[in-house]
């Protein structure tokens, strides 16, 4: 009986052990896991630098972010506008789609369209032509606790030839962030332009949303508890606050303008917030996280 009863006690302890080692593995391979982060890069632009003569610099530029993309292998990878700049020019889309096929197919790509997709003033022919290339210029997708929204940032810059388009964005845009909002997802927008560059408040310029619809849009993103939205079309780096939403302007992946180098940004999501930094094509890390 003894002998008995000291085999059953060492078979528990035996049970008991395994299902510790089992606990402190879980615990040790949550603390390993990835970080959840993304990649925003802006403003390809290809044919930039020679004013559409060739865009061999822009071909060496975007092989190096893809490349750099598919190493550090994020959730995903959004290209916040101005992918070429010849609006419609058959050849800078293929390079630039060319290169795009490189791409880890498990690291999904999510383009917006720039004013340069489809010009300063948009037409139905501008916009039609853009989905015909690139697909939908608005759309929402959903990639871990993110539930990412597109926007065509052209159709609020200049909506004189768009109105019912531009309206019908905006009556998306709403149902889409109630959508997140009964998902229990954290709305991230990416747009080209971005709403302001410092202040919410700042006078119009060709680089900001006209502040009419600026407000408004700010209004409806903080009504719903949007936090963050990227940018681009600076070509340098802007940050700015309006409340607890940060307006995140990135540097151009192709020809920079002013002294922030041709980079991308890389945005780490942890305990519902989003920590972010750019990079230039000189200081991209070794793996992200980065190793100090």
């Amino acid at each position: 009986m003894q002998i008995r009863k000291a085999s059953m006690e060492l078979k528990f302890m035996t049970i008991r052990f395994a299902l510790t080692i089992l606990a402190l593995a879980a615990t040790g391979a949550a603390e390993a896991a990835d970080p959840f982060f993304f990649i925003q890069a802006s403003d390809p632009q290809f044919g930039m630098y020679t004013a559409n003569r060739d865009f061999r610099h822009e071909t060496a530029n975007w092989e190096f972010v893809i490349a750099n993309v598919n190493r550090l292998h994020p959730a995903f990878v959004v290209v916040t506008g101005d992918l070429t700049n010849g609006t419609g020019n058959a050849d800078q889309i293929a390079e630039y789609k060319r290169i795009d096929a490189k791409l880890d197919p498990s690291i999904h790509l999510y383009n917006a369209p720039g004013n340069h997709d489809v010009t300063n003033e948009p037409t139905a022919e501008t916009v039609s032509a853009y989905r015909k290339n690139f697909g939908p210029d608005y759309y929402s997708f959903r990639e871990g606790p993110i539930y990412g929204i597109v926007l065509d940032s052209s159709l609020m810059k200049a909506p004189l030839h768009v109105a019912d388009e531009a309206a019908r964005q905006e009556a998306w845009l709403e149902s889409e962030l109630k959508a997140a909002a009964r998902a229990g997802t954290m709305p991230v927008i990416f747009q080209h332009i971005p709403y302001f560059l410092q202040r919410p408040d700042e006078p119009d310029q060709y680089f900001n949303i006209p502040i009419e619809t600026r407000l408004r849009v700010l209004a409806l993103l903080k009504r719903y508890g949007v936090r963050y939205v990227f940018a681009g079309h600076y070509h340098r780096n802007a940050f700015g606050k309006d409340g607890d939403l940060e307006m995140i302007t990135s540097g151009a992946a192709g020809m920079p303008i002013g002294s922030d180098p041709s980079g991308f940004r890389i945005a780490e999501v942890a305990g519902g917030l989003i920590g972010q930094k750019y990079y230039g094509l000189g200081s991209i890390p070794d793996a992200y996280p980065e190793r100090h």
